[in-house]
């Protein structure tokens, strides 16, 4: 009789098989062994991760291909063939901590309202240090998204909410989902310890977004999920309206100090004149100087001076020239 795994790490990698060793293992590590994992290579063109997946092998690793058709696509393959039933998603350049899986299918078992779970989280890569996220709150999160991608949940509400949504075309998948599952009225937990690492690279989708590409985004969750922000748009104004005053107070604090700047900047400018009035007054006295001395040492004193000291010299009577000889 096969044994059936109870949960299934679901890995999309489209070009990133560079990474792939580093999330894999840090799941075959784990505490709680009860899982399978799912790699979807999701039309990866790099040769590099067309080599590394031709023939991958990893304990409890399967590989599924397709054509390329974005993340979110992807998750929904993988968790479709997935046979667990808690699922945790991990883009294939993050990693996650010995014990999150442990930690995490025991909350989901001790609490059948509970729908998300997930946890503190550091970065890693070309930066390091502590992803402070808020910890969920409602409604914030229909402004803000606080809960990144990897987090765990039941398969039974993937399958209730129809899985991940493909019209979040620019990386917002994860927070369009984590709505739906709200929608459920599912509980949602943030474990308070880090036990996921988040891989901070050059191209970073979530950094390379326009405004365009917010608004967009906005906009399709809102289709998305028109009664649960309907319901909610007092909830909404107040933290756009509060967003606007912090707003006006940051823009006054960089008025003050712009004028700060510029006061300090106009003394330093003072300061300046000044040195540069001691210098020319300074120069002007050692031109002086100059001059007086040219003049005297063109003097029949210099002269009857210099012949006196040369006779001193042809004697031996002057062990040392005089300064201005």
């Amino acid at each position: 009789m096969s044994h059936v795994p109870q949960v299934s790490v679901i890995i999309p990698c489209y070009n990133q098989g560079r990474y792939l060793d580093d999330a894999i293992t840090s799941v075959l590590v784990q505490t709680y062994q009860n899982f399978e994992i799912l790699v979807i290579d999701d039309g990866s063109t790099e040769p590099e991760t067309i080599e590394i997946l031709q023939d991958y092998q990893q304990p409890k690793t399967r590989i599924i291909r397709t054509e390329n058709q974005g993340v979110a696509t992807a998750r929904n393959l993988g968790i479709a063939q997935g046979q667990g039933t808690y699922i945790l998603p991990l883009d294939a350049d993050d990693k996650i901590a010995d014990s999150y899986l442990e930690k995490a299918v025991a909350l989901l078992e001790g609490n059948e309202q509970l729908g998300i779970v997930y946890c503190e989280a550091e970065y890693f890569g070309d930066r390091q240090g502590t992803w402070s996220l808020p910890e969920y709150k409602f409604p914030d999160i229909l402004v803000d998204n606080m809960i990144f991608c990897s987090g765990l949940f039941r398969k039974s509400d993937w399958e209730t909410v129809g899985g991940y949504n493909s019209n979040l075309i620019y990386g917002w998948e994860d927070h369009d989902f984590w709505l739906s599952l709200i929608e459920l009225g599912r509980e949602v937990y943030r474990i308070p310890e880090v036990l996921f690492f988040y891989r901070q690279k050059a191209d970073s989708m979530s950094r390379s977004m326009t405004a365009e590409h917010y608004i967009y985004s906005y906009t399709q969750l809102f289709y998305n999920h028109p009664q649960l922000y309907s319901q909610n748009i007092q909830a909404i104004f107040a933290a756009l309206v509060t967003l606007k005053v912090d707003i006006f107070a940051q823009l006054e604090q960089a008025r003050e100090r712009i004028k700060q700047l510029e006061i300090h900047q106009q003394e330093l400018q003072q300061e300046l004149q000044k040195t540069q009035l001691d210098y020319r007054e300074r120069d002007e006295e050692l031109q002086k100087a100059d001059s007086k001395i040219a003049a005297m040492e063109k003097s029949k004193f210099w002269q009857m001076r210099r012949a006196w000291i040369k006779m001193q010299k042809l004697l031996g009577l002057l062990e040392k020239d005089p300064i201005y000889s």
